[in-house]
C-alpha cells in the first residue's frame, strides 16, 4: 500500500513546494475577507502536508509548513521579504531589560541568597556568570522546566537585578515607554489581523472536542476516510502495562511498544494505529478492554486524520508566534492584546481564558506549547502580566479544581503559573486588595478537604486511595498562598488591612477545623488493632508552618492590623473552648492555703489532640504585643482583661501532659502512630509553631494568674495532686513495694512536670517573651547543638528551624560561637564552640531529645573535668522577661512550688525505696539554682528605693509549718551535701550554698537609706539568733532522725528473723555440722555448704520477673500467675546422625524422647527468648490464622511461614517459630522450697545394691568365658 501511494505523494510534494508565500501573502492583502481566505487556504493545505500516513516525518512536514503555511504569514506581516522585515524589526526594537530565558529540564539555575526576594527568583547560568551575585552566597539548582530567568526584573532581587549583558539595555528606559511607537501603522494593523486570525484558529482547534468533523470554517469538499487511533498519556498505568497493552492491541513488536510508550510519555499522546475507522475502532476496544480492570482505563480516542492534521499544525502555530514576537516588543504587546481580548461572549470569552480553562483536557505537548507562549509574551510585559494576573485570580478556583480532578503533573498543569504571578510583590499585594487573592485560596483550599466529623474538624481516618491522591494534589495550594505571604509589605493602604483581615478571617476557619483534630484515647487492656491515620493531619501542619509563620509576621508590621487579628483569633479560640462543655466536672483543689476552681479532666482518660493551631496563633500573637509594645501603647484597644488564663493553658498543658505521658510509658498501647506523633511535635520541621508555641501560651497564662493556682492545675492535669496534697505520702508508698510500676511511673511524671517548670521559667529567648532579638535565639541554638558535639556545616544546618526563604540565620551568628576547624583526615571541617560561649549551656534545653541531653551532659561534665572544675552545671544568667511576661518568675517562690521541693528533698533525705529518683532530684536543684540567679539578678539591677519582691532566699530558710514540721529546704540540702548515695551532684549542691552565701551578702550590702539600715541590723541580729536556734534545731533533728532509722533497722531484723525461723533453726544446725566437718576433714574454701537430701538445705527463691512482649504487662513468675511462654521452633535432625540414610517406619507412633543409639533422627528445638502470656499468644496466632484465612486465594502473596502447618512470626523479632515453650518454674520452687526424697533409698542401701549388681553382673561373665 505505501509503495503505491508513494509517486503520489511525491507529486503532491512537488506542487506544494512550487506553491509561492509572496502570491498567497498578495492574495491576502487583497482580500476583503480576510479570515475566510485564510480559513480556506489552511483547509486545503494542511490535511495535504501533516498526517499523511501512519508515521510522521516531522523535517519534511516542517519544511512544507513553513514553505505553504507560515511563509505567506510572514510576508503578509512584514509586507516584505521576511529576512528583510525581521532585520528591520530587530534595529528598530530597544533590547528588553528582562532575560526571560525559558528553562528546560535539567538546566541549572542559581539563587543568590543573601539578595533574592524569595527562592523562587534565579538566574540563568549566563545572567549569573555576568552578575555581581557570583560573589555572593548562592545556591544552585536543576530546573524541572517550566520557569524562566529572573535577571531584569526589579522586584525580585534586593540588589544587582541585572547583569552586565542586560544592564546595557538600561541606560535610557522610561518608565512606560509604548514599544508600539517603533512600529508602523501599517505592520500594527496587519500584525493585529494575522495574530487574531492565527491565535483564535489555535485556540479553536486544540479545544475541539469532537473526534470525526472538523469546525465548519475548516471542513473540506474531498474528505479522506482515514483515522488514527490516538493513544494518550496519564500518570496513573506503568510503562509496562502500557506496552504489553500495546503488544496485544495493535500487533507490533516490543521495541516498537516502547517506542510508542516513549512518545506518549514525552509528548502526550501518540497514534498507534492508522486506517479506517473500524479498524483503529478495534484497537481502541482491546486497549480500554485490558486496562480497566482496576484503575480507569488509558484514554483513547478515534480521531480522523484532519483534525490530527489540524491539531499538529495548531502547535506549530502557538510556536511560531512564540519565536515571531522575539523579533520586537511591539509585536509581543500586540499579541498580548490580541490573547487578553474578550470575545462576543463576555467572561471568559477571551483566547487566553479559553486555553487556561480547557488545560486538563489538552495532551502534554500542547500544554508545554502554549505555556512557553504564555511565558514568552504574556509574563514578559509588565502590562499585560498584570492583566493576566487578574484573570488568572478570577479563575483560581476553576484552575485548582481541573488541577486536582486531572492526574498529570504541576509542571504540566497552569496552575503552576502561580509561582511566576503570586512571586512578585506589587502583583500579589494588588491581587490581595483587587481581588481579595488570600480568601480564595484559603477557601478553595477548603473546599476540597470537605471530609469532617461531628464537630466540624478535619477528619483522615478512612482516607480512600482517591482522597489521599486527591489530598497530595490540594497540597499545592497551601504552597501558593506561602507565594503570596512571601514579600511583607513596606506600606498598608486601608484596601490591603481590609482584605489582608478578610483572607486572616478565612484562615482562622481553616485553624478552627484543625484545633483538636485526630483525638486520641489511651488504648487500655489490650493493645490497638489497627493504627490510625496520623501523617495526612501532620502533612498539613507542616505544610502550613511558614503559612503561619509568615501571617504573624505580617501582623507584626501594622498595629491596627496586629490588634484586630488579636482580637478575632481569640474570638475563635473561644468559640473552639465552648466554655468547657465537653462534659467535665468542676473541682476545687487546695494545697498550702491556696484554693483553685477547675474541671475534672484526665489525660489519661479523656480524648486529647496533639493539635492546637488556633491556640498556637494566639500565643505567636501575644507575644507579638509584647515585642512590638503594642501591649502598652494600646492596652485599651486589647481584650487583656476579658483573657481567661485557665482557658489559654487547658489545652496546650493536657498536650505537655500527654508527651509525658507517653514517656512514662502509660500509652505503650497505642501503637506507634502516637510514638511518631510526639517525635514530629518535637521535631525541627513542626516544633516552632506546635511545641514552642505551647510553650509560650503556658508562659502567657502563667504569667496572668497566681502562681499556685496554676500549680495545681498542672498537678492535677499531670495526675500528681494527690501525691504533694497528702502527707506522709512517701512513707504510705514506700512501705507498699505491690506499687512499683505505679511509683516509677509517677517518678517520671514528676521529672517531666519539673522539666516543664524549667522550660516556663527558662526559655525566655522567643522575641517577645524575653528581651532578646532572633539573633540570640539562633546563637543559643547553635551553642546546644556543639554543646553535645562538634558539628560540621551541614550537620549543624539539619538541626536548626529553616525560615519561608530555607535559611537558617546560621552563617551570621556562627563566628560569635565558634571556631571551625579545618578537616583532618575524616575530610570534614568542624565546628567547635568556644570555651567562653560553655558559660550559656542550659542543660534542660528544651529543643535537646533526651538522647542528646544525656551526650551533652556527658560532653560538658568531661570537659570540666579536663579543666579541673568542679563537675557542677548550673544554669545559666538569663535575660529579663519583657514586662507581658514579668511576673512569670514568681513561680520559683511560690508556695506550693516550695512544697514540691521541699517534698522531693524530704524524700531524698530519708532515701526511702522507689519513691524518689537522681533525675527527679538533679531538677529540683536547677529549679533552686534558677531562682537564686534570678535574685541575684534582680538585687544587681535594682534600683533605689525600689522594693525587691522576690526573696526566694528567706523562703528556702524558713523550716516547714506544721503538722510537719519539716527542716528547711536549706538545711536539707546541706544534710544531703555529705550523703553518700549524692556523690554525683554534691557540687551542684556547693554551688547552690555558695551562690545562697553571695546574694545573703549581697543583700546585707545592698542598704541604702538609714531606716533602712536600722532594719537591717535588726534583721541581721535577729537572723544570727535564727542561725544559732536553726542549727540547734537541725543537729536535734539529725541525732532523732538517727535514732529512728536504727530503731527501724532492729525492727526490720527483728521481724525478718520472726518470719524465717526454721531457716536460722537450720542454718545453726548447718553451721555446728559444718564447723565438726571442717575439724576433721581438709580445708574447703567455700563458706556456705548445701546439703541436698532428705534434710535438705531450705534455699531462698529469687524473683524472677519478666515482660510480655504483647501486652508489655511485667510479671513475676509463679505457680500462681498467669502462664508464661516462648515463641520456639522445632524441627528434625540429623546433625548427631550416625546413620542419614535410615528411615522411620512408622512415624505416627514414633516417640522421639527414646532415640535408637545410631541417632538416625532427633529432634531440635531453638527459641529466639521472647516471652508472652499464653492467652496473649493464643490470641495472636488466632488472628493470624483468621487474618490468612479472610485474604482472598488470588490475592495471597508468597510468605516465608505456612499457617496451615501452624508456623508464624515471633511478634517482636518475626523469627520463625511453630510452637511454644511453657516457662517453668525450678522443681525447688514448685515443690515448696523442698523435694521429697522419702521414697528413694538412702545411700548406703544404694552401694550395697549396686555392689550386688556388679558381683552378679561379674559372676555371669566368667560363667560365659568357662569353656564347657
Amino acid at each position: 500500500m505505501a509503495s503505491e501511494l508513494e509517486p503520489e505523494v511525491q507529486a503532491l510534494d512537488r506542487s506544494l513546494l512550487e506553491c509561492s508565500a509572496e502570491e498567497t501573502a498578495g492574495k491576502w492583502l487583497q482580500a476583503t475577507d480576510l479570515t475566510k481566505e485564510v480559513y480556506q487556504h489552511l483547509a486545503h493545505y494542511v490535511p495535504k502536508i501533516y498526517c499523511r500516513g501512519p508515521n510522521p516525518f516531522p523535517q519534511k512536514e516542517d519544511t512544507l509548513a513553513h514553505q505553504v503555511l507560515l511563509g505567506p504569514m510572514e510576508w503578509y506581516l512584514c509586507g516584505e521579504d521576511p529576512e528583510l522585515g525581521f532585520s528591520k524589526l530587530e534595529q528598530t526594537n530597544k533590547p528588553s531589560h528582562l532575560c526571560g530565558r525559558v528553562f528546560k529540564v535539567g538546566e541549572p539555575t542559581y539563587s543568590c541568597r543573601d539578595c533574592a526576594v524569595d527562592p523562587t527568583c534565579v538566574l540563568c547560568m549566563e545572567c549569573f556568570l555576568g552578575s555581581i551575585h557570583r560573589d555572593h552566597r548562592y545556591r544552585m539548582t536543576t530546573s524541572g522546566g517550566g520557569g524562566f530567568c529572573d535577571c531584569g526584573d526589579t522586584e525580585a532581587w534586593k540588589e544587582g537585578p541585572y547583569c552586565q549583558k542586560h544592564e546595557l539595555n538600561t541606560y535610557e528606559t522610561e518608565e512606560e515607554e509604548d514599544p508600539l511607537v517603533h512600529l508602523s501603522e501599517d505592520v500594527i494593523a496587519r500584525t493585529y489581523n494575522i495574530f487574531a486570525i492565527m491565535f483564535r484558529y489555535a485556540v479553536e482547534i486544540l479545544t475541539w472536542e469532537k473526534e470525526s468533523e472538523l469546525p465548519p470554517d475548516l471542513e473540506m469538499i474531498e474528505k479522506s476516510d482515514t483515522y488514527y487511533c490516538m493513544l494518550f498519556n496519564d500518570e496513573v498505568h506503568t510503562y509496562e502495562q502500557v506496552i504489553y497493552t500495546l503488544q496485544k492491541a495493535v500487533n507490533c513488536t516490543q521495541k516498537e511498544a516502547i517506542g510508542f510508550a516513549t512518545t506518549v510519555d514525552r509528548d502526550g499522546r501518540r497514534s498507534v494505529r492508522y486506517g479506517e475507522f473500524q479498524y483503529c475502532e478495534q484497537a481502541k476496544s482491546i486497549i480500554v478492554r485490558n486496562t480497566s480492570r482496576q484503575t480507569k482505563p488509558l484514554k483513547v480516542q478515534v480521531m480522523h486524520s484532519s483534525i490530527v492534521a489540524h491539531q499538529n499544525f495548531g502547535l506549530k502555530l502557538l510556536s511560531w508566534l512564540g519565536s515571531i514576537i522575539g523579533y520586537s516588543d511591539g509585536l509581543r504587546r500586540i499579541l498580548c492584546q490580541v490573547g487578553l481580548q474578550e470575545g462576543p461572549d463576555g467572561e471568559n470569552s477571551s483566547l487566553v481564558d479559553r486555553l487556561m480553562l480547557s488545560d486538563s483536557k489538552l495532551w502534554k505537548g500542547a500544554r508545554s506549547v502554549y505555556h512557553q507562549l504564555f511565558m514568552s509574551s504574556l509574563l514578559m510585559d509588565l502590562k499585560y502580566k498584570k492583566l493576566f494576573a487578574v484573570r488568572f485570580a478570577k479563575n483560581y478556583e476553576r484552575l485548582q479544581s481541573d488541577y486536582v480532578t486531572d492526574d498529570h503533573d504541576r509542571e504540566f498543569s497552569i496552575a503552576d503559573f502561580s509561582v511566576q504571578i503570586f512571586t512578585v510583590p506589587s502583583l500579589a499585594r494588588m491581587l490581595i486588595t483587587e481581588e481579595n487573592l488570600m480568601t480564595i485560596i484559603i477557601k478553595t483550599f477548603m473546599d476540597h478537604l470537605r471530609h469532617r466529623d461531628v464537630q466540624g474538624r478535619f477528619q483522615f481516618e478512612r482516607y480512600t486511595a482517591l482522597q489521599a491522591f486527591k489530598f497530595r494534589r490540594v497540597q499545592s495550594l497551601i504552597l501558593d498562598l506561602k507565594y503570596v505571604l512571601i514579600s511583607k509589605p513596606t506600606e498598608w493602604s486601608d484596601g490591603l488591612r481590609q482584605k489582608f483581615l478578610e483572607g486572616f478571617d478565612a484562615f482562622l476557619e481553616l485553624l478552627k477545623c484543625m484545633q483538636g483534630m485526630d483525638p486520641i484515647t489511651r488504648q487500655v487492656g489490650q493493645h490497638i488493632e489497627m493504627e490510625p491515620e496520623w501523617e495526612a493531619a501532620f502533612t498539613l501542619q507542616m505544610k502550613l508552618t511558614h503559612v503561619i509563620s509568615m501571617i504573624q509576621d505580617w501582623c507584626a508590621l501594622d498595629e491596627k492590623v496586629l490588634i484586630e487579628a488579636y482580637k478575632k483569633c481569640l474570638a475563635v479560640l473561644t468559640q473552639c473552648h465552648g466554655g468547657f462543655t465537653d462534659g467535665e466536672q468542676p473541682v476545687t483543689l487546695s494545697i498550702c492555703g491556696h484554693s483553685v476552681e477547675t474541671i475534672r479532666y484526665c489525660v489519661s482518660k479523656e480524648k486529647v489532640s496533639i493539635h492546637l493551631p488556633v491556640s498556637r496563633l494566639l500565643a505567636g500573637l501575644h507575644a507579638l504585643l509584647s515585642k512590638s509594645e503594642v501591649a502598652y501603647k494600646f492596652p485599651e484597644l486589647l481584650p487583656l482583661s476579658e483573657l481567661s488564663p485557665p482557658m489559654l493553658i487547658e489545652h496546650p498543658l493536657r498536650c505537655l501532659v500527654l508527651c509525658a505521658q507517653v514517656h512514662a510509658g502509660m500509652w505503650r498501647r497505642n501503637g506507634f502512630s502516637l510514638v511518631n506523633q510526639i517525635y514530629y511535635y518535637h521535631n525541627v520541621k513542626c516544633r516552632r509553631e506546635m511545641f514552642d508555641k505551647d510553650i509560650v501560651m503556658l508562659q502567657t497564662g502563667v504569667s496572668m494568674m497566681d502562681p499556685n493556682h496554676f500549680l495545681m492545675i498542672m498537678l492535677s492535669r499531670f495526675e500528681l495532686y494527690q501525691i504533694f496534697s497528702t502527707p506522709d505520702y512517701g512513707k504510705k508508698i514506700g512501705s507498699e513495694t505491690a506499687h512499683k510500676d505505679l511509683v516509677q511511673q509517677n517518678n517520671t511524671l514528676i521529672e517531666e512536670m519539673l522539666y516543664l517548670i524549667i522550660m516556663l521559667v527558662g526559655e525566655r529567648f522567643s522575641p517577645g517573651v524575653g528581651q532578646v532579638n532572633a539573633t540570640d535565639e539562633i546563637k543559643r541554638e547553635i551553642i546546644h547543638q556543639l554543646s553535645i558535639k562538634p558539628m560540621a556545616h551541614s550537620e549543624l544546618v539539619k538541626s536548626l528551624p529553616e525560615d519561608e526563604n530555607k535559611e537558617t540565620g546560621m552563617e551570621s551568628v556562627i563566628e560569635a560561637v565558634a571556631h571551625f576547624k579545618k578537616p583532618g583526615l575524616t575530610g570534614r571541617g568542624m565546628y567547635e564552640l568556644k570555651p567562653e560561649c560553655a558559660k550559656e549551656f542550659n542543660l534542660y534545653f528544651y529543643h535537646f531529645s533526651r538522647a542528646e541531653q544525656s551526650k551533652a551532659e556527658e560532653a560538658q561534665r568531661k570537659l570540666k573535668r579536663q579543666n579541673k572544675e568542679d563537675t557542677a552545671l548550673p544554669p545559666p544568667v538569663l535575660p529579663p522577661f519583657c514586662p507581658l511576661f514579668a511576673s512569670l518568675v514568681n513561680i520559683l517562690q511560690s508556695d506550693v512550688m516550695l512544697l514540691i521541693m521541699r517534698t522531693i528533698l524530704q524524700w531524698t533525705v530519708e532515701h526511702s525505696g522507689h519513691i524518689w529518683s537522681e533525675s527527679m532530684l538533679q531538677r529540683v536543684l536547677h529549679l533552686i539554682g534558677m531562682a537564686l540567679q534570678e535574685e541575684k539578678q534582680h538585687l544587681e539591677n535594682v534600683m533605689e528605693e525600689h522594693v525587691i519582691t522576690f526573696t526566694f532566699t528567706q523562703k528556702i530558710s524558713k523550716p516547714g509549718e506544721a503538722p510537719n514540721n519539716s527542716p528547711s529546704i536549706l538545711a536539707m540540702l546541706e544534710t544531703l551535701q555529705n550523703a553518700p548515695y549524692l556523690e554525683v551532684h554534691k557540687d551542684m549542691i556547693r554551688w547552690i550554698l555558695k551562690t545562697f552565701n553571695a546574694i545573703k551578702k549581697l543583700r546585707e550590702s545592698s542598704s541604702t537609706s538609714p531606716v533602712a539600715e536600722t532594719e537591717g541590723t535588726i534583721m541581721e541580729e535577729s537572723s544570727r539568733d535564727k542561725d544559732k536556734a536553726e542549727r540547734k534545731r537541725k543537729a536535734e533533728i539529725a541525732r532523732l532522725r538517727r535514732e529512728k532509722i536504727m530503731a527501724q533497722m532492729s525492727e526490720m531484723q527483728r521481724h525478718f528473723i520472726d518470719e524465717n525461723k526454721e531457716l536460722f533453726q537450720q542454718t545453726s544446725e548447718l553451721d555446728s555440722s559444718v564447723s565438726a566437718v571442717l575439724d576433721n576433714g581438709p580445708v574447703v574454701s567455700d563458706t556456705t555448704l548445701t546439703a541436698l537430701g532428705p534434710a535438705q538445705t531450705r534455699v531462698p527463691t529469687q524473683r524472677q520477673c519478666v515482660t510480655c512482649i504483647l501486652c508489655q504487662e511485667e510479671q513475676e513468675v509463679s505457680a500462681e500467675s498467669k502462664a508464661m511462654v516462648l515463641a520456639a521452633f522445632v524441627q528434625r535432625s540429623t546433625v548427631l546422625s550416625k546413620d542419614r540414610s535410615k528411615f522411620i517406619q512408622d512415624p505416627e507412633n514414633y516417640d522421639p524422647l527414646f532415640m535408637h543409639p545410631d541417632l538416625s533422627c532427633g529432634i531440635h528445638t531453638g527459641s529466639c527468648g521472647h516471652i508472652m502470656h499464653a492467652h496473649c499468644w493464643q490470641r495472636y496466632f488466632d488472628s493470624v490464622q483468621a487474618k490468612e484465612q479472610r485474604r482472598q486465594q488470588r490475592l495471597r502473596l508468597h510468605t516465608s511461614y505456612d499457617v496451615e502447618n501452624g508456623e508464624f512470626l515471633c511478634p517482636l523479632c518475626e523469627c520463625l517459630s511453630n510452637t511454644v515453650i511453657p516457662l517453668l518454674l525450678p522443681p525447688r520452687n514448685v515443690f515448696h522450697s523442698r523435694l521429697n526424697f522419702s521414697d528413694q533409698p538412702n545411700l548406703t542401701q544404694w552401694i550395697r545394691t549396686i555392689s550386688q549388681q556388679i558381683k552378679a553382673l561379674q559372676v555371669l561373665r566368667k560363667e560365659e568365658s568357662t569353656p564347657k
